[in-house]
């Protein structure tokens, strides 16, 4: 059982116009060992002090001078918001409609005049062990939060980890290298941000964008290898890559592998509606699928690939103009010029200048 003096250092706050019932309360609490109190006989104060004090618990009058009681109840609601914080109110009124209006005001409980000495010092006693009992709560689920949020984090580290190296290996499969999706990450983050899109949805189009080509795992090896022009039936089924990728990342409902399926439906459609395999045309394509088709363009243009050597800065850069309002956004291409010394900072790091 929780003694008494387990609140030795509980602030009180005595708020009472009357001087003697403030003085009788004083000398109550020092007898029971409650010496941390502060007693008050202006309401008017009662707030500002609530502010510089943060008492654990307002043993507080309802017949004032303004602010009564039920006034300094109502501004009291506002300040506390959702904590929890005692009132004992102080009352001779006991009416029934005084007491419905004080509890809805916000009052936990009632000590009526004149005192009774046991009863005062139990009921302060009871409410104190409520308020701590509350705050250990709120620190416990706090806590927890805390956890659990930490937990989400590292799920959320793991899956995109997993992500990137499925990526990685589809792509040095195909390309015999797997730094086009580490570029493609970086490029998108960029023009996202450029785009003023929203932290989450930034960092959703980062981690999702090294998923578009997923669905290249599902092409033959024939097409996908082979280093001359694909013909017309290889170049259909080229192009199911995309419908292949959405497939396999569909399965999922978490906003991550949305993300990556729509990115690896749409980025290969264009703005003016000649992309494939929907054919989608202007807004009609996903803002995210719009900024990968771009990025991959372009670093498939400075990039050797088999079937062609890689394209200077200049040559690329010119390129994806010539390609404005045709297979890309123009908003788009708009917010990559913007970033442009940091994607070709990127670049050189990557080691890809000739």
């Amino acid at each position: 059982m929780t003694h008494r003096n387990d609140f030795r250092d509980s602030r009180i706050l005595i708020v009472d116009d009357q001087i003697s019932n403030v003085r009788l309360l004083e000398r109550l609490l020092d007898a029971r060992g409650y010496p941390n109190h502060v007693g008050v006989t202006d309401s008017s104060i009662v707030l500002d002090l609530y502010r510089s004090y943060q008492p654990d618990l307002i043993l507080l009058d309802l017949r004032m001078p303004e602010p009564d009681g039920f006034q300094i109840m109502d501004l009291l609601q506002i300040e506390t918001g959702d904590d929890y914080l005692p009132i004992l109110v102080l009352t001779a009124d006991l009416a029934q409609t005084t007491k419905i209006r004080a509890l809805k005001a916000g009052a936990k409980d009632f000590l009526t005049k004149p005192f009774d000495q046991v009863e005062v010092i139990t009921r302060i006693r009871n409410m104190l062990e409520v308020r701590k009992l509350y705050r250990e709560l709120r620190n416990q689920n706090t806590i927890l939060e805390q956890k659990v949020r930490e937990r989400t984090e590292d799920l959320r580290k793991t899956q995109v980890e997993v992500i990137h190296r499925l990526s990685r290996a589809a792509e040095i499969y195909d390309q015999g290298t797997g730094a086009h999706i580490m570029r493609i990450s970086k490029y998108t983050g960029l023009v996202a941000s450029s785009l003023g899109l929203s932290a989450e949805s930034i960092e959703l189009i980062e981690s999702a964008s090294p998923m578009h080509d997923i669905g290249k795992i599902g092409i033959p090896d024939r097409i996908l290898l082979k280093a001359g022009k694909l013909n017309e039936d290889e170049w259909r089924i080229m192009q199911t890559h995309t419908t292949i990728g959405a497939d396999i990342l569909s399965d999922q409902h978490t906003p991550l592998m949305k993300t990556a399926s729509c990115i690896a439906l749409t980025h290969h459609e264009k703005w003016d509606g000649s992309g494939y395999p929907h054919g989608l045309s202007r807004d009609e394509i996903p803002i995210e699928g719009r900024i990968v088709a771009l990025c991959d363009v372009f670093d498939a243009l400075v990039s050797k690939r088999p079937y062609k050597k890689p394209w200077s800065i200049s040559r690329s850069v010119k390129e994806i103009e010539k390609l404005r309002g045709t297979a890309f956004d123009p908003n788009i291409v708009d917010a990559f010029h913007s970033v442009f010394p940091d994607l070709k900072t990127i670049l050189v790091n990557e080691s890809l200048l000739e």
